[in-house]
């Protein structure tokens, strides 16, 4: 096992507590993370404690700055500090003691890499596909309101599957331009040296999509089927009026930075790992 120090951030917002217990459990057992960073925005300070009661916490408890802000106070924190590693860490995710010692391992032998996403399931095992295209206005159109049943069923399914990159099979590592956010791996020494951190314009939701897209134009941005994590995922914006519009303005954020229709990135992106995974 590398001995390359590796670092790990959670941000808090009025979290239930049994989220914040199994993903202290995971970075516990491991035995790995030399520093977690937990980033507190709920309006009071009571998980302050864990600091007192694990020294490797450091414990900021902050206005809510949005998601993405306060990562951005752990990470620039830890290249000051040394580190070689990071992980974004979403609560609801929970992950086996071997998982972050191999992924330290895989990055050391993918010095081209500068992110990696292991594969992610839902706790009943099913796999989640959280490898995408870069959207276009019509894929978020698409996903959100047209419905997966009756006579659009099919049509759906097929362009899921592409946007998803559901015929790669998962079985392999690959190289995809847009990945999940729930648990962000990546070597500092990319972002520091391209000056690579989350955009604190995406308050919530689409924070991780413009992160890796940047990444994904000076290093390889891996997904690696070798290792799993479980994450609950809730999909708030398709419960909670409030989360879908502050979805909806994120998207327009985003599509506002790098182009509606004509996106000239985005395609040269999405072809190349269309061919690859071919």
């Amino acid at each position: 096992m590398s001995g390359n120090k590796l670092t790990a951030s959670v941000v808090l917002y009025d979290t239930p507590h049994a989220q914040i217990e199994s993903v202290m459990k995971s970075v516990l057992d491991s035995r790995r993370v030399e520093r977690l960073y937990i980033i507190d925005n709920s309006p009071n300070d009571k998980w302050r404690i864990l600091e007192k009661k694990y020294p490797f916490i450091r414990y900021i408890h902050n206005e809510n700055l949005g998601y993405g802000a306060s990562h951005n106070l752990a990470m620039q924190e830890a290249i000051e500090d040394g580190s070689v590693y990071h992980v974004v860490l979403n609560p609801d995710i929970r992950f086996n003691a071997e998982v972050l010692p191999f992924l330290v391992d895989f990055m050391e032998q993918n010095h081209d890499a500068a992110y990696v996403l292991p594969k992610v399931i839902f706790p009943d095992g099913e796999l989640q596909y959280l490898c995408k295209l870069l959207p276009t206005p019509g894929d978020l159109i698409f996903r959100r309101f047209v419905p997966s049943a009756g006579f659009l069923k099919k049509w759906k399914e097929r362009k899921d599957a592409r946007y998803c990159l559901k015929n790669s099979g998962y079985h392999s590592v690959m190289n995809p331009p847009c990945l999940s956010g729930c648990f962000m791996f990546m070597r500092l020494s990319v972002l520091a040296e391209n000056d690579i951190f989350f955009d604190d314009r995406f308050f919530m939701y689409f924070e991780d999509f413009d992160l890796i897209r940047r990444l994904h134009r000076v290093a390889k941005t891996l997904y690696c089927p070798d290792v799993s994590i479980v994450h609950d995922h809730e999909k708030a914006s398709y419960k909670n009026k409030k989360m879908l519009a502050a979805h909806i303005k994120s998207a327009v954020r985003y599509f506002n930075k790098y182009g509606w229709w004509f996106d000239r990135e985005r395609r040269e992106m999405n072809k190349r790992v269309l061919r690859e995974i071919e």
